[in-house]
């Protein structure tokens, strides 16, 4: 991954809570294109950033700001058509070989096959925390919201606003948790047929090439000062708060019953030794 761009701020907790946020940001203002030459765009002012892959080479993107905690939102539009063996990444990270990282990889499928939604959690430098469902829409066919809230209790991912997974802090049983360490935000779109699709089985049809991926409504709400408030509702949009409400847990449970297709936390051959002590901790890790 691409080192530390000195220069660009660093948004820190201080005193006052104070709550910041770029509506619809500008691609040009917010974001830095880094590989891909003319493959990754902006456009329409920017309001519109494509991503493309080809035989060549595929292309990525990364903010110009480290984010420590906040709520990031993004449209996407997936590659359309025969996308197998292709993987569209959109995460944050931080850097280094202690790195923290909260993931969101929509891995490409033939024709007609669903997309499988990809998601996992790194804390210094320790990931396998992978959770992934099909959507119970066509991800192609329009934009649709894909969102990240990260509190000192927990790492929510959210699909138009709908949470499909939370990854509490659990640091009281000894895991550890992102908190200390800054983090971009990130997306490529990539050639991963070794492994992306049926296991790598299907392999990219590259008489289809470029594979396209949109991105719209770029959004980051961040805050200084305490960010453990409870005194609005999640649903409301207040990403500090300590806990989902009522129709936020219904739906988490609605997805995770009817569109997960793996939990890391059941995968007892996997664990054989005993399941790791996140997943001891909540029904909704």
């Amino acid at each position: 991954m691409a080192s530390f761009l000195k220069g660009f701020s660093v948004l820190f907790l201080g005193f006052t809570l104070v709550m910041s946020s770029c509506i619809a940001g500008n691609f040009y203002q917010d974001f830095d294109l880094t590989w891909g030459d003319n493959r990754a765009k902006i456009f329409n002012g920017g309001q519109l950033l494509s991503l493309s892959l080809d035989k060549i080479s595929g292309s990525g993107f990364q903010s110009k700001k480290e984010y420590l905690f906040g709520r990031i939102d993004v449209q996407l539009k997936l590659v359309a058509g025969n996308s197998a063996g292709t993987v569209t990444a959109y995460y944050l990270s931080s850097q280094g070989p202690t790195h923290d990282e909260i993931d969101f990889e929509f891995l490409g499928n033939v024709s007609g096959e669903p997309y499988i939604l990809h998601t996992n959690v790194f804390t210094q430098g320790k990931g396998g925390r992978e959770q992934q469902f099909y959507l119970w829409f066509d991800p192609t066919k329009n934009f649709h919201t894909y969102s990240i809230i990260w509190n000192l209790q927990h790492i929510v991912f959210l699909v138009d606003n709908t949470p499909i997974r939370v990854f509490k802090n659990a640091e009281s049983v000894g895991v550890p948790y992102p908190k200390n360490q800054p983090m971009r935000i990130y997306s490529s779109l990539w050639n991963a047929d070794d492994w992306a699709t049926r296991g790598g089985l299907v392999k990219i049809d590259w008489s289809k090439a470029p594979f396209t991926a949109y991105y719209r409504n770029f959004n980051a709400q961040t805050c200084t000062g305490s960010c453990t408030s409870s005194n609005s509702k999640f649903s409301n949009g207040a990403w500090q708060s300590q806990e989902l409400d009522a129709y936020s847990r219904r739906r988490l449970r609605w997805v995770q019953k009817n569109f997960m297709i793996y939990n890391y936390c059941n995968d007892y051959k996997r664990f054989s030794k005993g399941i790791p002590a996140e997943c001891r901790q909540s029904r909704f890790l």
